[in-house]
């Protein structure tokens, strides 16, 4: 056999001869993965620590609605109170609303009303049916019921 670059009987070429057979590692033998050095093995991932809370902590945290200050001044001069099971509800249209993409959400849940800048998973004001004069929302790319 010749070789095409030059010319010369493939055995001899020196372009070729590095991919001769035999002078490279099987693909099976060739160590994956994090190592150190020519040659080096793939060293063991250490196990998940067993009771570690803080990265569920962490998610918990993440999973939370937070209320803007404007928000608590407005919940607190429209005397709404927020019960746990009401805040469940919410950060649950949050999450679904952040499935979708949506970047400032309005939340109906019963008879409130609540805008949420979705991506900061934080409530910029809340009103209650008395302070929907208008019925008109702006600035929303979407609408959540909350179940």
């Amino acid at each position: 056999m010749w070789c095409s670059t030059s010319a010369a009987p493939r055995q001899n070429c020196r372009t070729c001869k590095p991919f001769r057979r035999g002078s490279m590692p099987e693909p099976r033998a060739v160590a994956y993965g994090p190592s150190v050095g020519v040659g080096a093995q793939p060293r063991p991932m250490p196990p998940p620590k067993a009771g570690s809370g803080q990265n569920f902590a962490n998610t918990l945290d993440e999973a939370r609605v937070r209320f803007s200050a404007h928000a608590e001044k407005r919940l607190a001069a429209r005397d709404i109170t927020i019960q746990p099971p009401d805040m469940q509800r919410l950060a649950e249209a949050v999450s679904r609303a952040e499935q979708k993409g949506s970047r400032d959400s309005l939340i109906l849940m019963d008879d409130l009303a609540f805008i949420v800048d979705v991506r900061q998973r934080t409530i910029v004001t809340a009103m209650d049916s008395r302070s929907q004069r208008e019925g008109v929302f702006t600035n929303v790319d979407t609408v959540v019921f909350a179940k």
